[in-house]
C-alpha cells in the first residue's frame, strides 16, 4: 500500500452561484498573464515600448487556443467522431485538450499579424516571449491535475499521483507526468533566460532554444503516458512530433547564427527622425540645452558658412574704400600744380 502520494482534487469545478470556475481554464489564464508580464519586461529591456507584448498577445493568444484545440481534436478524433461519441464535445475546451504543437504554430500566425501591424520583427518579439511561454506551460499543466488526465504509468513512488475512479480511468497511483512537464518547463525558462544573457541571442534563436529544450523533455515524458494516442511504428505520435520539431529548431539555431549573427540593435523603431537619425537627435538635444540656458542654439557648420562669406565680402568692400580715398588725395595736388 502506498502511504505517500499526491492527491487529486475531487472536482475540477468550483461554482460561485450560477458561475462555474474551472481549474483547467484558471491555470491557462494564469499562464497567459505570466507570459505577457515576463515578455513585457524582456521587451522593454531590449528597447521596446511598454504594452507592445500585450498588444500582440491579443492576436497570438486566440489563434494559439484555436490551434491547440484543432491539433488535439485532429490527432485524437476518436474521442469525438466515432460511434458512441458526441462531436459537440470537440468544442468543450474547458474539459481539457490543447495540443502545444498546434498552439505554437497557429499562435505564431496571430503574432505575425500583430507584429506586421506594429511594424516590428516577429523573431525579436518571439525571443522576448520565449521563457514566458515556457512558464505559461508550467502553469497550464496543472489544469491536467484538476481534470485527472494525462498521467503516466502505475507506480508506488512517494510522489505518485492518486487517481480516483471515473470515466475512462481506473483508480490507482500513477506517475504525475503533468508535474514532470511543469518542472521541466520551469527549467527550460531558466535555461533560455541564462543563455540569452550569456550569448545575447537574437533573430529568433532564444525562441528556437526554448522549442528545442522543450522537445527534449516532452519526448521522454510523452513516452511515460498511458492515455490513448495514435502510434507510428510503435511510438506515440507526439514523440515523433517532438523529434521532428527538435531537429527543425536545432537547424534554425545553427543556420541563423551563421547567416545573422548577433542581436537586433533596434526592435521597435520610432517613425520620427529623433530615433532614426542620431545626428538629428543630437542637434535637437543641443537646441534644448541652449533654450534652457537662454541662448540660441549653436550654429552648425552649414549655418555658419553663409555668414562667413558675407563677412568676407563686407571686409573686401571695406578694404577697397580706403584705397580709393588715398588715390583721390594723392591725385588732388597734382591737379593743383597743373593749374
Amino acid at each position: 500500500m502506498n502511504l505517500a502520494y499526491i492527491p487529486s482534487p475531487s472536482t475540477g469545478v468550483i461554482h460561485l452561484g450560477p458561475i462555474p470556475l474551472r481549474g483547467y481554464a484558471f491555470c491557462i489564464i494564469i499562464g497567459v498573464f505570466v507570459a505577457v508580464w515576463l515578455g513585457n519586461k524582456r521587451w522593454i529591456a531590449r528597447g521596446g515600448k511598454p504594452g507592445t507584448v500585450a498588444d500582440i498577445a491579443v492576436w497570438a493568444v486566440p489563434f494559439g487556443l484555436i490551434g491547440g484545440r484543432l491539433y488535439h481534436v485532429i490527432t485524437d478524433y476518436q474521442l469525438y467522431f466515432v460511434e458512441g461519441r458526441n462531436w459537440v464535445d470537440a468544442f468543450k475546451i474547458w474539459e481539457g485538450g490543447l495540443g502545444i504543437w498546434g498552439a505554437i504554430a497557429l499562435g505564431a500566425v496571430g503574432a505575425w499579424i500583430g507584429c506586421r501591424l506594429r511594424g516590428i520583427p516577429l523573431p525579436a518579439w518571439a525571443d522576448a516571449l520565449a521563457p514566458g511561454i515556457a512558464l505559461a506551460q508550467a502553469f497550464g499543466r496543472w489544469g491536467n491535475w484538476f481534470n485527472q488526465e494525462l498521467y503516466g504509468r502505475a507506480t508506488d513512488l512517494p510522489w505518485a499521483l492518486k487517481i480516483s475512479e471515473g470515466p475512462n480511468r481506473v483508480a490507482g497511483t500513477y506517475h504525475p507526468t503533468f508535474l514532470y512537464e511543469s518542472l521541466w518547463c520551469l527549467g527550460v525558462a531558466a535555461l533560455v533566460i541564462w543563455a540569452d544573457r550569456r550569448f545575447k541571442l537574437g533573430h529568433g534563436r532564444a525562441f528556437a532554444l526554448y522549442v528545442a529544450a522543450y522537445c527534449v523533455g516532452r519526448g521522454w515524458i510523452e513516452y511515460m503516458r498511458v492515455d490513448e494516442a495514435h502510434h507510428i511504428f510503435g511510438v506515440r505520435l507526439n514523440v515523433w512530433t517532438a523529434i521532428v520539431v527538435f531537429i527543425l529548431a536545432v537547424v534554425y539555431l545553427v543556420l541563423s547564427a551563421k547567416l545573422r549573427p548577433g542581436r537586433e540593435e533596434v526592435v521597435e523603431p520610432d517613425r520620427g527622425p529623433a530615433a532614426s537619425d542620431p545626428e538629428a537627435k543630437d542637434k535637437d538635444a543641443d537646441e534644448d540645452k541652449a533654450k534652457d540656458a537662454g541662448t540660441d542654439a549653436p550654429a552648425t557648420a552649414e549655418d555658419s558658412e553663409p555668414k562667413t562669406e558675407a563677412k568676407t565680402e563686407a571686409k573686401t568692400e571695406a578694404d577697397d574704400e580706403p584705397k580709393d580715398a588715398v588715390t583721390a588725395d594723392a591725385e588732388a595736388p597734382k591737379a593743383t600744380k597743373k593749374l
